[in-house]
């Protein structure tokens, strides 16, 4: 064990030079990192939201197509899912370019897990709330949108921040489409220098930051809505 370590090349694990000068061209990729990541989640919101009505449903013909679509997307691994709308779709005479085959793909991946986070946040609002709404004569989307989601609002954004996050990581998948994200150019650098460790970790430490200042977000929000509020329930 101690040989191995012993081989392996320690000096080569990081070039700062080269992290420094390269660091442009990676970073060229990140604005359409951060178009995937919001266009995704702007989509998977959408439909998670109708998703999780439909999964709540009392009529059979809405449940079960809502469970289908949330048991196959929560059931496949994104990349088999990018490559299915890329490479796939042209075999049956449509082609979607690589920045909306990777919209389309992580939005509709993203919604399957947004749909229970939702489902889950709306039931936990007292059903009561809805029996007292009923008896002031509210319709149902009155109720949805006035009393029901605001309370579930609070409940879901801690959840629906971890989507998010593993969505703005997960986004590095489209690379393998040619979409020109982060990863991608980092791809190209290595080409040119066959410095492959040095480029990764320089990727790793921009994703690392912008996760960082979604969670701060996600805790300024948390505050806003005094909710889980960090000062009242740290334990020590």
């Amino acid at each position: 064990m101690f040989e191995f370590f012993g081989e392996l090349q320690f000096d080569r694990l990081f070039n700062p030079q080269l992290a420094w000068e390269s660091l442009p061209t990676v970073l060229e990729g990140l604005p359409m990192t951060i178009a995937i990541s919001f266009l995704g989640m702007g989509m998977g919101l959408l439909i998670g939201f109708f998703l999780a009505l439909g999964r709540s449903s009392s009529k059979f013909f809405i449940r079960w197509p809502s469970r289908l679509y949330i048991s196959f997307m929560r059931g496949t691994p994104i990349l088999v899912f990018l490559f299915i709308l890329y490479f796939g779709l042209p075999f049956m005479g449509w082609t979607l370019s690589a920045f909306t085959a990777a919209v389309l793909g992580f939005g509709l991946n993203s919604a399957a897990y947004i749909a229970e986070v939702i489902r889950g946040s709306i039931n936990s609002v007292s059903r009561g709330q809805w029996e007292s709404a009923r008896a002031l004569g509210l319709s149902f989307w009155q109720t949805l949108t006035s009393i029901i989601v605001p309370q579930a609002t609070r409940v879901s954004l801690p959840p629906l921040t971890n989507v998010f996050l593993d969505l703005v990581k997960a986004t590095s998948l489209a690379a393998v489409i040619s979409v020109p994200e982060m990863l991608q150019k980092a791809q190209i650098v290595v080409g040119r220098t066959a410095d492959s460790m040095t480029m990764y970790i320089l990727v790793a430490l921009i994703y690392w930051p912008i996760c960082v200042i979604i969670a701060f977000f996600q805790e300024y929000l948390e505050n806003r809505f005094d909710f889980h509020s960090t000062k009242k329930n740290r334990l020590f």
